[in-house]
């Protein structure tokens, strides 16, 4: 898929040096087509790394996508430079009048704190009412999962014993619906997280359907019974290296961290580790992108609210 993003983001060079075809704006205005314009709330820390992570994921499809970034504006990140947030990214003010064909929140690491005590909480619950009217569907990751959950349909998230670390095995409880066409009955999938959401909850909510599970690792991929909002508890979208990074920065910290489960090669930490999900990952974003986006949305965005 071509993925048109600004010439100078850190990700262009990464993704072009995988072979993924990166526009400039020079050879998207020649192309009679109108992309899909995806508006992506990145709430990680390290946002270079998702962007490129994320743009990765968009990547193996012949829909052409247009990617803005949004940030929040009530908090600071701390681990992106300014300089890079006031180049590439917006915040709500510059987009709440505008339409998307798609969303996509990313997950944060605040999931020990309660919803409301998140500093960009108002905001963030904003966005997420302000979606439902301005965005054609909205895919949510992880913690941006479980808050969107929690907003939408009030259904809480419960902590762990201990951190979900780790690439689990998944099964398929729904086969028949567009999100997993082409799904392994049995997939692989990464998680990170300290807290989870109950199966039971979400099955008494009649407006929410499970579709994956995990018998370690618990729901996986829920989707709404309008089919306009995506859950996905893990991080498909990581590379090979990232739960190495995670858990390296975890024992920097003195923590007493757990090797992610079915990670490192015969569970030794000195092996690199091989990536089990890639296809998987692609599958999913790639069938986001076509049946829940492009098949969905109007071909004129300004038409949406009639829609």
């Amino acid at each position: 898929m071509p993925i048109k993003i600004p010439d100078n983001l850190p990700a262009r060079s990464i993704l072009e040096g995988e072979n993924v075809f990166v526009m400039t704006d020079e050879q998207a205005v020649h192309q009679d087509i109108r992309p899909l314009r995806i508006l992506i709330f990145n709430l990680m820390p390290l946002k270079i790394q998702t962007e490129t992570h994320l743009l990765r994921s968009l990547s193996n499809s012949p829909l052409q996508v247009e990617v803005e970034l949004l940030m929040t504006d009530s908090y600071t990140s701390k681990n992106t430079s300014l300089e890079h947030l006031l180049s590439f990214y917006k915040t709500f003010a510059d987009v709440k009048d505008l339409n998307y064909d798609g969303l996509i929140i990313t997950g944060a690491p605040v999931e020990l704190m309660e919803f409301e005590e998140v500093a960009y909480w108002n905001e963030l619950t904003e966005i997420l009412d302000w979606s439902k009217e301005h965005v054609t569907n909205t895919f949510h990751i992880c913690w941006g999962a479980q808050a969107g959950l929690f907003h939408h349909y009030g259904i809480k998230k419960h902590e762990l014993k201990k951190k979900l670390s780790g690439i689990y095995k998944h099964r398929l409880i729904m086969h028949d619906e567009q999100l997993v066409r082409g799904f392994d009955d049995l997939f692989m999938a990464p998680h990170s997280r300290y807290t989870g959401i109950s199966k039971e909850n979400i099955e008494s909510c009649d407006e929410l359907t499970v579709l994956a599970e995990s018998e370690e690792a618990g729901v996986y991929l829920v989707i709404s019974k309008d089919k306009k909002q995506i859950f996905v508890t893990g991080h498909s979208e990581y590379d090979p290296y990232t739960l190495k990074q995670e858990y390296q920065r975890d024992l920097n910290k003195g923590l007493e961290a757990e090797k992610p489960v079915n990670y490192f090669p015969d569970d030794d930490d000195s092996k690199e580790p091989l990536s089990t999900w890639r296809s998987h990952a692609h599958l999913l974003y790639s069938n986001w992108l076509n049946y829940y986006v492009y098949q969905a949305t109007p071909f004129d965005l300004s038409k949406k609210e009639d829609k």
